[in-house]
């Protein structure tokens, strides 16, 4: 199908080489606030061509926005979204007509459908995505301005290079809004110098690096080459430039490298998550493994949680009381106490019983590496004939530095959908509550 959400509903349609891409999401809530800036912000940050890392396709993703909003307000209606392709190079895909490729979905389109697209991915392409990071951002204008929710994901890992856990550990326990989409993409993007002796030098945040990733006390840039910016939306510098250069000696043998991604979902109402079949884990890993390449999802401690007892595991809760004001025209001011608990751990991940909990919503999935490569690669053809594929065409040898913001848009469209339904049969007893009061 390609429709998720039964509240917030987002269909995507068009395929990679279609004249448009695009969506169309029902459920919105009218009269809020959607300026097509803040929907093209998000389709910038996955667009291709970027930097050397990522496929040399030229597009511009320019969103239109085709109906649901008057003078940029929602009006409940539909809004659909449009993106028209403008760089397809269809002859690249001639040869794989009748030679599916390995790794790909070619032929399970194929066997399915009795017919593929003649060109590129089709609908399993990651132009497909265009679509989801649309309504994502759609989810998040309401999920940032109406729950100040903050919802950011970065890479951890490509290939055998990885972000130590002890940093990954303090972003994903911070309960500060410390990081946020923009922060990550300030972190992650690196500008590459080369010095008069041909050494290349990397600087993110003000702070220059050698080849190796340490610390440069002093360097004086208007001696140095600047050659290009590259955002590998990884938030430690050191363990970046390492990905940037695995990535590059890839890209030069012709092969592809896959990687891991972590979101975190921080200040998440409590009683999101509907038990038993959708729980908010469920969505949430129905939403990412729906994302092109995707081949693991783990939530909280994951698979090293296995390795603990139960009394290392459980979150121990506390109390939080919080003095909550309420203002009425006929009584005075009063102050009314209300204990929120939370835990001093969060191995669960923000989710108790598949609802969430108030803490931090953490998640990792898993990404392989491109299917679509250089190298030639023993297969067969539609006749079962054997032989060699050297696939042409403008593909990314590693899709971790693009694929933040559509696990950031699946996730925020998740919760979207998950608070809206919520709404549906309760209510918050007042603000600041950590209750709900059944209709």
């Amino acid at each position: 199908m390609s429709t998720f959400g039964r509240i917030y509903r987002v269909s995507t349609f068009g395929e990679s080489h279609s004249p448009a891409v695009g969506c169309t999401v029902e459920g919105f809530p009218s009269l809020i606030k959607v300026q097509r800036e803040e929907i093209q912000k998000a389709l910038d940050r996955r667009r291709p061509g970027q930097s050397s890392l990522t496929t040399k396709r030229n597009e511009t993703d320019q969103v239109e926005i085709l109906c649901g909003l008057e003078n940029e307000i929602s009006i409940g209606s539909p809004i659909a979204f449009l993106v028209r392709n403008q760089d397809q190079i269809k002859k690249d895909y001639s040869e794989m007509d009748q030679i599916p490729r390995p790794g790909h979905a070619d032929y399970t389109y194929l066997i399915k459908y009795g017919v593929k697209a003649q060109s590129g991915g089709g609908r399993s392409s990651a132009r497909e995505t265009i679509g989801r990071v649309c309504a994502g951002a759609l989810a998040d204008i309401y999920l940032e301005k109406q729950l100040n929710m903050n919802v950011f994901s970065f890479v951890t890992s490509v290939g055998d290079i990885q972000v130590p856990n002890e940093f990954i550990d303090k972003i994903v326990n911070s309960t500060l809004r410390e990081y946020t989409k923009e922060r990550i993409d300030a972190l992650g993007s690196i500008t590459i110098f080369k010095d008069t002796l041909d050494h290349l030098i990397y600087k993110c945040d003000n702070i220059f690096y050698n080849e190796q990733g340490d610390q440069i006390l002093s360097c004086e840039e208007n001696l140095l080459a600047q050659l290009e910016v590259v955002n590998m939306r990884c938030p430690h510098p050191p363990t970046a430039i390492k990905m940037i250069q695995k990535i590059q000696s890839i890209r030069g043998q012709k092969d592809s490298i896959g990687g891991t991604v972590t979101c975190v979902i921080q200040n998440t109402p409590i009683g999101l998550g509907e038990p038993c079949f959708d729980k908010l884990p469920a969505l949430l890993a129905h939403a990412i493994m729906s994302i092109p390449a995707t081949k693991g999802f783990q939530i909280g401690s994951g698979f090293e949680g296995t390795k603990m007892q139960g009394s290392q595991h459980n979150d121990t809760f506390y109390s939080d009381k919080l003095q909550n004001t309420q203002n009425t025209e006929k009584q005075e001011e009063t102050k009314q106490e209300s204990v929120i608990l939370k835990t001093m751990t969060n191995n669960a991940g923000g989710t108790l019983g598949g609802i969430s909990n108030g803490q931090s919503i953490y998640f990792s999935v898993a990404f392989k590496p491109v299917s679509t490569i250089g190298l030639p690669q023993k297969t067969s053809n539609l006749e079962g004939e054997s032989t060699i594929l050297e696939a042409k065409g403008r593909h990314d040898p590693c899709v971790l530095p693009r694929a933040p913001p559509i696990v950031d848009s699946m996730a925020s469209i998740t919760l979207m959908d998950a608070y809206l339904l919520q709404q549906t049969h309760v209510q918050k007893v007042k603000e600041g509550s950590s209750q709900w009061q059944y209709f």
